[in-house]
């Protein structure tokens, strides 16, 4: 590989790594709402239910999972829900060497999906009076965030991202850009600690002013560090005991060891064409990832907890109503309304057929996840594949057609709205100015195309 075709590859690949998730937004419809401004729940949920009330059309479903596979993805399980109605569906496969097929069923490593988890955990310790969203940090975490940070950062800044504090993920592999292999492989078994991952985060220069939404994992690992010392408990354990097992998830949990317990995929990570051909990281230490981003499970499993969290069944009617206050999650040129918009680790995004929902989604190397739901829980997807970084730039670093992500998208815009067939430009459009992204859906977290996010 020349070095002018990697110098613009490792931007992007820059601008990706930031987070463990970063949505595409359609280049489409406008929002009613105040920009720049908390938006509370009210204000963007006027047409979120326009696509609910549908049967569940399996052959379409089946035929777009399909689609996907044929247009590049190595495999794929989505899970459907219209109220009591339920599809699931796999395509592709488990294990390329082998031919293994996807399953429904198999479990997988949900990245930046975590981060709703964590900030339900949070939100409970608010409704009990041992959390104030609007306290800073250095209440709770003195040691940790000791400067002016400390003073200033709010617990609620960083649910929502606009705490202005940097990500660690590209100080914690040493040499990604360079020779993402290399790295990845010498660092699939280190074992590091959510205080080391802070330090990291603090350390690093901030790429946003504090109060504009800028998504950066330190902010979780923070929020977790803050969970540990107001409970007195590890986060993950607090997290699986009031979070997961309250809304009765059986296959859903923070992994041990390196492995996942249960029927998998294995998990490939191409970076841009950097590694080739893609290689499997899906028997990898996720303390790298914590609070922020290390949870396993099944998209049946997303689609159960994101209805009982939208119906009130995990939080109280207060919580609730502060996780769905949002801020605009990418800047927008003037006069334009942002499609997406973030609220404490939970997002609301206008899809192509016009309805609002709410959700979230993930990577991590090798694997990607999104979950979306109408805001009464009552129309859902969850899918989970095992390709990332599949897509491809030209010499200077611009995006080539992605068959990939428009196959994607057009499976979960058509089995939100209960349509056959996806809206015109389903596909998210790379406009300057928009988060557009590598690893679609992987979450607000978008990479702003040639800069850190």
């Amino acid at each position: 590989m020349t070095s002018s075709r990697r110098a613009p590859l490792s931007v992007v690949a820059a601008a990706t790594l930031v987070a463990l998730s970063a949505t595409a937004l359609p280049a489409q419809a406008a929002v009613t709402a105040e920009p720049g401004s908390a938006t509370p729940v009210s204000a963007v949920s006027a047409v979120s239910a326009a696509a609910t009330g549908h049967r569940l059309d399996r052959a379409a479903l089946r035929g777009s999972l399909g689609a996907f596979h044929k247009a590049g993805m190595y495999g794929a399980y989505s899970a459907v829900r219209d109220g009591s109605a339920q599809w699931r569906g796999a395509t592709g496969f488990a294990d390329i060497d082998s031919h293994r097929p996807t399953r429904p069923d198999l479990e997988h490593r949900v990245g930046s999906i975590t981060k709703t988890f964590t900030a339900v955990a949070v939100l409970q310790q608010v409704e009990g009076g041992r959390v104030d969203l609007d306290a800073p940090v250095g209440r709770y975490i003195p040691d940790i965030v000791s400067d002016e940070r400390g003073r200033q950062v709010t617990v609620r800044m960083l649910l929502n991202h606009t705490s202005g504090i940097a990500d660690y993920v590209l100080p914690a592999f040493p040499g990604i850009l360079e020779n993402p292999g290399k790295a990845l492989d010498e660092n699939r078994l280190r074992r590091i600690a959510p205080e080391e991952l802070a330090r990291l985060g603090l350390a690093a220069p901030p790429v946003a002013q504090r109060g504009t939404h800028s998504y950066s994992n330190t902010n979780y690992i923070l929020a977790g560090l803050i969970l540990e010392r107001v409970t007195g408990q590890k986060a993950e354990a607090y997290i699986t005991r009031n979070v997961i097992r309250k809304a009765g998830l059986r296959h859903t949990y923070f992994p041990s060891s390196p492995f996942i317990k249960g029927p998998h995929a294995k998990m490939y990570e191409s970076f841009f064409g950097l590694i080739d051909p893609p290689r499997d990281y899906s028997v990898t230490d996720m303390s790298w990832a914590g609070t922020a981003g290390a949870l396993v499970s099944t998209p049946s499993d997303l689609n159960d907890f994101y209805r009982k969290l939208l119906t009130g069944r995990l939080l109280g009617a207060a919580q609730l109503r502060e996780m769905k206050t949002t801020v605009p999650a990418y800047e927008t040129q003037p006069g334009e309304e942002p499609l997406m918009r973030y609220g404490l680790g939970i997002y609301t995004l206008r899809m192509p057929n016009g309805g609002w929902y709410w959700g979230h989604d993930g990577a991590v190397f090798g694997a990607g996840t999104w979950a979306l739901s109408s805001e009464d829980g009552r129309r859902q997807v969850a899918i989970g594949y095992n390709l990332m970084k599949y897509q491809r730039f030209d010499a200077e670093g611009r995006p080539l057609p992605d068959p990939i992500t428009e196959a994607l998208y057009a499976h979960v815009d058509g089995a939100l709205a209960g349509t056959s067939a996806p809206a015109p430009g389903a596909a998210p459009q790379r406009t300057q100015g928009t988060r557009a992204l590598p690893d679609l859906p992987i979450g607000p977290a978008s990479l702003h195309q040639a800069t850190l996010r």
